[in-house]
């Protein structure tokens, strides 16, 4: 099952509910909490729609810019140790600690 719906740029996590029979779910990769939900499919896919528009037209009425999720740059904080493995591991191949970790990230998202 595919756990997300895509829209603009912005991806939205599914969840059900066996409680309240309901999809909802909140769009992930940014800062401010926009959530949805719906009974059906249909439904679902409708408010996040929704709510994506919602949150770009409240960010433009505010005069300011969206958030725009997966800018391609992030801060990972890893122990010193494995920190120098890296780094040594990265130099015998003759490349980047940036280009290693993209490779080793672009190597498991391949699985």
């Amino acid at each position: 099952m595919n756990n997300y719906l895509h829209y603009k740029g912005y991806v939205g996590s599914i969840e059900f509910s066996e409680k309240d029979n309901v999809f909802h779910g909140k769009v992930i990769g940014i800062k401010p909490l926009i959530s949805f939900e719906g009974d059906t499919v249909i439904t679902i896919k409708e408010d996040f729609h929704n709510a994506v528009e919602e949150y770009l037209a409240i960010c433009t009425k505010n005069s300011t810019q969206p958030e725009k999720p997966y800018k391609g740059s992030f801060n990972v904080r890893i122990g010193a140790d494995l920190h120098r493995k890296a780094a040594l591991l990265a130099h015998a191949h003759g490349i980047s600690l940036n280009a290693l970790v993209e490779d080793a990230i672009r190597r498991m998202a391949e699985v």
